[in-house]
């Protein structure tokens, strides 16, 4: 079975970017001193799944930040070309999250990263997410993309764990309740 984990940091007001996609105020808090668990959350998974949004602000970082296979899913990417210096390391979908977990399943992939608000919102409403860690930053940024957006339920969350960083950053991880 194909199981997704989230591994993300929001503003104390819940936002993951400023409208426009920046992420400046998160990188300003980034302290390489301390380690938020980054390099054990990813140890495990195959795979990445993100939306065009979170894509379009990594796709420049030189050198790629990923050592294992993205997906981006996208209708408006879908069937075109991936940029050269990510061939082979980036590959397009359209597919809906829980026809892409299938097609994951069928090549063996266990367990994925989703990574980007809208595409966690996804796989959220479709009840694909079996755990998130989630790092609050101590910032309010009053605006932009948010976290979570409107789900057709309650998604029920039992609280794994919690700490707290010298920078003032708090992680939480939760597990979802079938």
């Amino acid at each position: 079975m194909t199981t997704a984990h989230v591994f993300i940091a929001t503003s104390l007001d819940g936002f993951i970017a400023r409208p426009n996609g920046d992420i400046a105020w998160l990188l300003q808090r980034d302290d390489p001193a301390e380690d938020h668990g980054y390099t054990d959350f990813i140890e495990d998974k195959d795979v990445i799944v993100m939306g065009r949004g979170s894509f379009e602000t990594v796709a420049a970082y030189d050198p790629w930040l990923y050592d294992r296979p993205v997906i981006v899913l996208s209708a408006q990417l879908a069937g075109t070309a991936v940029p050269g210096h990510l061939d082979g390391k980036v590959r397009f979908s359209n597919l809906a999250p829980r026809a892409l977990m299938e097609e994951l399943a069928r090549q063996g992939i266990r367990r994925i990263y989703v990574d980007g608000g809208q595409v966690i919102q996804s796989f959220l409403r479709d009840g694909l997410v079996a755990d998130m860690v989630i790092t609050t930053v101590p910032v309010l940024i009053g605006s932009g993309r948010s976290l979570f957006g409107e789900l057709p339920h309650d998604v029920d969350l039992a609280l794994v764990s919690s700490r707290s960083f010298r920078s003032g950053l708090v992680q939480s991880t939760y597990r979802v309740v079938p």
